[in-house]
């Protein structure tokens, strides 16, 4: 029972992830992903209490994918990719005037007001 509902679980939440995502992508517009972010953010921490309970489960034979030498390099650029991008949007500052109003428009979406 619990192997399926972390698989329900973790398909829900990525359908959630990537819709919500996708739309931010599409729909350019900080209003809009401000009034999705409560929703991105709910289920980006559903997913990764999912992703847990699928490595608990699946965890030997995942790892076991990466003994593949193919499987490996593959893996290593996605990681260097992800670190690449982590480092150009960390070094990405939005300015403090125009961060502040954001984070405080943000707050209020999330609460509801």
């Amino acid at each position: 029972m619990f192997r399926k509902l972390v698989a329900v679980t973790l398909l829900i939440s990525f359908v959630a992830m990537a819709t919500s995502g996708m739309m931010m992508f599409v729909i350019e517009k900080p209003s809009f992903t401000i009034q999705m972010h409560p929703v991105h953010k709910l289920f980006g921490l559903v997913m990764i209490l999912a992703v847990m309970g699928h490595l608990a489960l699946n965890g030997r034979v995942l790892f076991n994918h990466l003994k593949t030498r193919s499987t490996s390099v593959y893996g290593g650029m996605l990681v260097m990719a992800l670190v690449l991008l982590y480092g150009v949007a960390m070094n990405n500052e939005v300015p403090e005037h125009l961060a502040m109003p954001m984070n405080a428009l943000a707050a209020e979406v999330e609460m509801g007001k």
